[in-house]
């Protein structure tokens, strides 16, 4: 392996509410590697790269770069001095083509406008180069999610990226996508590039990784050769004890049809339909699985069954009653809870604190609420009781929930909707991001529930816990469904993947709905 190209040494972090991010952290890198970072949500990873990228400034500690101690104040100057940053949501400009948002920013000029000849072909160049083969003139937002994936990365290309960081580059991708992908990171490894790969999918980085550098609780474990740990001893690092992975499934126990769905058309807010004619039933004791890539439909049935899109055709029924005209709340009162893929926009209140945000579906419950005053003590007590059940790393229930790690808040969602007595859980990505522990224990709880009697519907990209929580899986691909699997243990992820990809399909779909 070459040399050193970049070295953070002794890096201090401590947040205004007294959180210590990272505690004297070091991390060198060498020259042409893929190197993973790794730890729980909260270990202090993505404050580690906020400070390598400009968006956040330590406290102490020095950053030395090919041999030259930098300061790095903003994202420009990181740019500048060779480092990039994919981040997990895409930054990209969904009307403009992969040319112009290639381009964004540093656009080649013909007098006072944009030359988009000369753009087109620099970016033809760079996707050449890479090996990439992308058509450069086609819109972002006809393109799948694999694609917009290696866009990002040429964006950073093409402004000189020596090092690329990598936050969850698989979170959505098919495994047919994430083997593309490994191809083209193997290339730029080849090429010098130096990688910095964030995941938790333990598998994944055996398979891509040249070494691994472990974080928990804001400090460093330690850096190993990847060959020299097995996936067991990387998430024993990682939460300090053994993780279950895999899980045994009391038998099912069906009860009483708790949702059913027949012909549903469903348009986003720009006009274009999403969801084209689906019929399904879940019953309570099941967890019916959807796979599919993301913007096949999932967010917008998600979005229906949540009582949050109401312009829909089709007919929507809960317990045998039609949910057309139903408010949120009607449907709460029912027994739907709803854990939603984007915790920031539709999860929490970030500015409240945590005991607001945990009881704002309760609120107005007799134990909670008084004749004029919310009774205060049983609220308070319910939130430590639901910190400590839920493992939720906050210094109090009147911490602002906007201060925690996206897994910590990812816990206090599901801490809610697990706590309110649900009989219908939408679970729409609810371990996205988060890390081994928190995953096996929100896992544990939504198998839990479903053994009390109480109906599933999970929407995961996450292939491995999709297939190993439901006990029916359907695949949705362009708005339908491509095919639906009653004995998901016979299934393998790459043949799920064709499902995904639209290789393969399904026209009987026998088993999606109940007689």
């Amino acid at each position: 392996m070459a040399d050193t190209i970049l070295e953070m040494k002794n890096i201090v972090k401590i947040y205004s509410n007294g959180v210590v991010a990272n505690d004297n952290i070091s991390l060198s890198l060498k020259k042409g590697e893929i190197h993973a970072l790794l730890g729980e949500n909260g270990a202090g990873k993505s404050t580690l790269m906020k400070i390598l990228f400009g968006i956040e400034t330590p406290e102490s500690g020095e950053i030395i770069l090919n041999g030259k101690s930098v300061a790095i104040r903003n994202p420009l100057e990181a740019i500048k001095l060779g480092i990039g940053m994919v981040h997990q949501h895409f930054m990209l400009v969904p009307s403009f083509t992969i040319a112009e948002n290639i381009i964004l920013g540093v656009e080649p000029r013909k007098g006072i406008f944009t030359d988009m000849d000369k753009a087109e072909e620099l970016s033809r160049r760079i996707s050449d180069e890479y090996n990439f083969k992308l058509d450069v003139g086609e819109k972002v937002e006809n393109l799948p999610v694999g694609i917009k994936q290696k866009v990002e990365i040429l964006k950073a290309l093409f402004r000189g990226a020596e090092i690329l960081i990598l936050d969850e580059p698989t979170a959505v991708l098919t495994p047919q996508e994430t083997e593309e992908l490994f191809i083209q990171l193997r290339r730029l490894k080849e090429k010098g590039h130096t990688i910095i790969f964030i995941s938790h999918k333990l598998d994944e980085i055996k398979q891509i990784c040249d070494r691994l550098t472990i974080m928990r609780n804001g400090k460093n474990m330690g850096t190993y050769e990847t060959t020299d740990l097995t996936t067991k001893e990387i998430s024993r690092l990682m939460v300090g004890r053994d993780v279950v992975t895999k899980f045994d499934k009391a038998a099912l126990n069906l009860r009483e049809t708790a949702v059913s769905i027949r012909k549903l058309e469903v348009w986003n807010t720009a006009g274009t339909k999403k969801v084209n004619g689906l019929d399904f039933d879940v019953k309570e004791g099941e967890i019916f699985g959807i796979a599919g890539v993301e913007g096949n439909g999932q967010s917008e049935l998600a979005q229906v069954l949540a009582g949050l899109i109401e312009n829909y055709k089709g007919e929507y029924r809960i317990f045998g009653e039609t949910a057309k005209g139903l408010s949120i709340k009607d449907l709460r009162s029912k027994g739907m809870s709803y854990i939603p893929e984007d915790r920031m926009t539709y999860g929490i209140a970030e500015n409240m604190d945590l005991l607001s945000n945990l009881f704002a579906n309760q609120y107005d419950k007799e134990k909670y609420s008084g004749r004029i005053f919310l009774k205060k003590k049983p609220m308070e007590q319910a939130a430590k009781d639901l910190i400590s059940q839920f493992l939720i790393k906050a210094g109090s229930f009147k911490t602002k929930v906007g201060m925690l790690s996206g897994g910590n808040i990812q816990k206090v969602v599901v801490a809610r909707e697990f706590s309110d007595d649900p009989k219908v859980i939408i679970a729409n990505q609810p371990t996205r991001g988060i890390d081994v522990g928190a995953a096996e224990f929100i896992r544990k709880k939504l198998l839990e529930l479903r053994d009390k009697g109480c109906a599933v519907i999970l929407i995961s990209a996450d292939l491995n816990e999709v297939m190993e929580l439901s006990d029916r899986l359907a695949v949705m691909y362009k708005g339908e469904f491509s095919g639906v699997f009653k004995d998901v243990s016979a299934l393998t992820e790459e043949e799920l993947g064709r499902y995904m990809l639209g290789i393969e399909k399904d026209e009987g779909l026998e088993g999606i709905v109940y007689a």
